[in-house]
């Protein structure tokens, strides 16, 4: 699923690079009317005409792809599938430490306790 999500991303830029190129080629609506009078557009790679519809339709059909990979990266995202558990199934439990020997009897309270006083019920 990883690689998919990838290969779509990728299409997704080369369409958006696409569409950048071919805004920038083409030329405004104002240029025709240069082109008319001879200021020098008839003179170019598709002609003074010639342009308009190779680069639209090529517009058009990177922006259908930029469009296409959108949606499939929506898809993709919204859809991946979800495991079963949590992340915390995923630790690994170390080793039980060793346990050293108790000792044998608690050493006795230094203090002795008065009977009304209950400061050695506090938790520690």
């Amino acid at each position: 699923m990883n690689t998919l999500f990838l290969v779509v991303v990728v299409v997704q830029v080369l369409a958006a690079l696409a569409i950048i190129g071919l805004v920038l080629l083409q030329h405004g609506k104002g240029a025709d009317m240069g082109a008319a009078f001879g200021s020098g557009a008839s003179g170019s790679l598709f002609g003074a005409t010639g342009s308009s519809n190779f680069l639209s339709k090529s517009t058009a059909v990177a922006a259908g792809i930029f469009f296409v990979a959108t949606l499939g990266l929506t898809f993709i995202g919204n859809h991946h599938t979800a495991q079963s558990g949590s992340v915390m199934d995923n630790l690994q439990v170390p080793a039980a430490p060793v346990q050293q020997a108790a000792p044998a009897a608690p050493a006795a309270p230094t203090d002795a306790a008065k009977p009304g006083d209950q400061s050695n019920q506090i938790p520690k």
